[in-house]
């Protein structure tokens, strides 16, 4: 695939101004999808929502929930006692609750939002996605949003597999875009050319190191490293030189060191710790991270998991980072328990794109 083709197929224009806007910047709401009894989730669905409820108080302190729910009657009834006039429900059917990879992503063009749509295949075909990967064109369909939607199914792509600076620059980890089960067909040069033209970013940085276990995404970003504002990157760091990610963390670490924006500045580098193990009842270790962070208009929300001295200090940084923001934890110790967390499950919409 080179440039004229992906332009053609994409009905990209290249006389408009696209830009991949940065998390921080201004939001109109947060999409979720709630867990019902048909997801993976049935067996500790209880457990789950009560997490769900905690996040979803906390955001409409903030910004409005557009909410995907298999049943709005029943989703009422489960979040009774929360301020239901800041949800906006939509009936829809999901394999899971991971929103931020099969959610919609936000651009600007010629300074409006945009929302892209692009083909989720659940993680190279790992899982049922045949409802997920309809999620963002039935809402779409149903009047959710105000601003136009751009068709690029013919490509798959993660929310939680790319950040953006804001200001042209694109990170990502090799290990997850370039997976044959993914865009096989397509050589890292012609993601390249695609990625460049479909989110207008000039400048992609590849991540060859770094990787959680028990991660089935490949190794999205959002686990691994995060742009935060003024030149800055938070990434998750073991100081244990016993822990098996140690050495793959400290290559990830010089890796982000060498990386520039657009511009061919160095990012200041921002260490967050790495919780302690967090195993399921196989003795599997999970994803655990802080940095699957979700960043709002005024707040930030933190992963934590029931770890008080690294939760605490973990949150912290993130308050250094974002000193005008209100920073709050959510003990988000069910979601890790299906390898995600509170950035997994969020997907955030830019400002003047949700019909309110």
């Amino acid at each position: 695939m080179n440039l004229e083709r992906a332009m053609i197929y994409n009905r990209i224009d290249l006389h408009q101004n696209v830009r991949l806007p940065a998390e921080w910047e201004r939001q109109s709401g947060i999409l979720l999808a709630l867990p019902h009894k048909l997801t993976d989730w049935n067996y500790m669905l209880d457990e789950v929502l009560y997490c769900y409820r905690h996040i979803i108080a906390s955001i409409i302190e903030d910004e409005p929930v557009l909410l995907v729910v298999d049943d709005i009657n029943e989703a009422k009834s489960k979040l009774a006692g929360l301020d239901l006039n800041r949800i906006i429900f939509h009936s829809i059917g999901t394999n899971d609750t991971w929103t931020r990879d099969y959610g919609p992503i936000p651009l600007m063009v010629d300074g409006k939002p945009e929302l892209c749509d692009f083909l989720f295949n659940a993680w190279g075909m790992k899982f049922a996605a045949d409802k997920d990967n309809l999620v963002t064109s039935l809402l779409a369909d149903n009047g959710a949003f105000t601003c136009p939607i751009r068709n690029h199914r013919n490509f798959v792509l993660e929310g939680g597999s790319i950040e953006s600076d804001g200001n042209g620059t694109l990170l990502t980890t090799s290990n997850c875009l370039l997976s044959p089960n993914r865009n096989g067909a397509f050589h890292k040069s012609d993601i390249e050319v695609f990625l460049k033209s479909a989110l207008g970013v000039e400048n992609i940085i590849w991540l060859n190191h770094g990787a959680l276990s028990g991660d089935d995404t490949d190794g999205h970003i959002d686990t691994l490293a995060r742009f935060v504002p003024n030149d800055r990157i938070a990434y998750v760091a073991s100081d244990d030189a016993a822990d098996f990610h140690y050495e793959e963390l400290k290559l990830m670490e010089r890796e982000l060191a060498s990386f520039t924006n657009k511009d061919g500045k160095h990012y200041e580098l921002v260490k967050l710790p790495l919780p302690d193990p967090v195993f399921d009842e196989n003795g599997e270790r999970l994803p655990a991270t802080y940095a699957n962070f979700l960043i709002m208009n005024h707040q930030v929300l933190v992963p934590t998991y029931s770890q008080p001295k690294k939760d605490e200090i973990a949150m912290d940084i993130i308050r250094q980072l974002f000193p005008e923001r209100k920073v709050v934890g959510i003990d988000c110790s069910p979601l890790i328990k299906q390898h995600g967390s509170l950035h997994c499950s969020t997907m955030q919409l830019p400002e003047n794109a949700l019909k309110l």
